[in-house]
């Protein structure tokens, strides 16, 4: 509407003065419960805990190397003795749990590594457990980081096999409960490798150690930082052959069934922020614990914006890792969690 004043000008009225606005009086006041930082943290419905963290290493052969990993700030490639010295940094916050790597100086095609009762990552199990007694060790059991051409399996011809590279795997699981391992985390994606380990196991007398299965794996472009820290990049080709298609739900559900089936006392999605629904799913199909993988890629984008001040870090990460929990994770795996359990003090 245009009116014109008495000097010829012309001025616009607004037209929502026009409008009625009625008063209206909540019924619900959601926001009482949230006015306080006492009273939000007495009806939180989901909670975060140190417990609930795994820390994993990268152990290298040698002593005194510590090596900063370029794409993941914080984390290093490690020796033995340094490893024991951030082990012990990590119990005194309170952390109860580590996964291992292991990158051995020689690498071949039957990932004899893997399996050697002197590998890298038998004898980082050893000085654990003798060190830390009671700090449940989870050997991640793949042998990507052991083969020669990079893989998860026995490679012919261009081919990832799977039934020839169960046998290696099973190996690997024994040396590594024999080493001390308290879980056996196998995350080749190998058809039939639950059971293959779990017979193995049983019939080596280790019928009492758990395994921690990589069921829904997926061949995610998450994983690129991880790459460089354990030295596993495919020689040719990539890992789609064997890891899942990021678009399946459903596949992922068969694969955590068939896991399962074969034997698995823990179940695994991986990575876990972009499939928080797998997660959740995963909680409402089976009442077995469930590990998320807050994978190498997640943690490098928070670390880059962090590191250009466009995110709060510890609230980043905190609410990150809460929502991981509150989809239905039991367990995450971060290398956040050593910051985090700093912040939960």
């Amino acid at each position: 509407m245009k009116e014109t004043s008495a000097d010829g000008q012309t001025a616009v009225q607004d037209k929502s003065m026009q409008y009625v606005i009625p008063r209206v009086t909540p019924d619900f006041r959601m926001r009482r419960m949230r006015a306080t930082a006492p009273l939000r943290a007495m009806v939180r419905e989901t909670h975060l805990r140190v417990e609930q963290l795994i820390y994993p290493f990268f152990i290298v052969e040698g002593s005194g190397i510590r090596k900063p990993i370029s794409s993941m700030p914080g984390i290093y490639q490690q020796s033995i003795d340094e490893m024991l010295k951030e082990a012990q940094e990590a119990v005194a916050l309170g952390l109860k749990s580590v996964l291992l790597f292991g990158i051995p100086n020689q690498k071949d095609s039957q990932a004899t590594q893997a399996w050697h009762s002197q590998g890298i990552v038998q004898q980082a199990i050893r000085a654990l457990k003798s060190n830390f007694p009671d700090l449940v060790v989870v050997a991640d059991t793949c042998l990507c980081e052991y083969m020669d051409h990079g893989h998860c399996g026995i490679v012919h011809q261009g081919q990832v096999l799977n039934d020839p590279s169960l046998e290696i795997l099973a190996r690997a699981a024994v040396a590594q409960a024999e080493a001390g391992a308290d879980i056996i985390a196998p995350s080749d994606m190998m058809d039939g490798r639950i059971a293959a380990i779990r017979a193995a196991l049983d019939a080596n007398g280790y019928e009492n150690i758990p395994i921690m299965a990589y069921s829904a794996k997926f061949a995610s472009a998450l994983y690129g930082p991880f790459r460089e820290a354990a030295e596993s990049a495919p020689q040719f080709g990539d890992r789609t052959s064997y890891q899942m298609d990021s678009a399946n739900a459903r596949e992922a559900m068969r694969e955590i069934e068939q896991d399962i089936a074969e034997g698995a006392d823990m179940v695994m999605v991986k990575p876990a922020l972009p499939y928080l629904d797998l997660i959740s799913e995963a909680r409402y199909m089976t009442k077995l614990p469930i590990a998320a993988y807050n994978v190498s890629g997640e943690y490098s984008m928070v670390k880059a914006a962090a590191a250009n001040g466009w995110i709060d870090e510890r609230r980043v990460v905190l609410e990150c890792l809460t929502g991981i929990v509150r989809a239905g994770a039991d367990l995450i795996i971060t290398y956040h969690a050593k910051d985090v359990a700093q912040w939960l003090k």
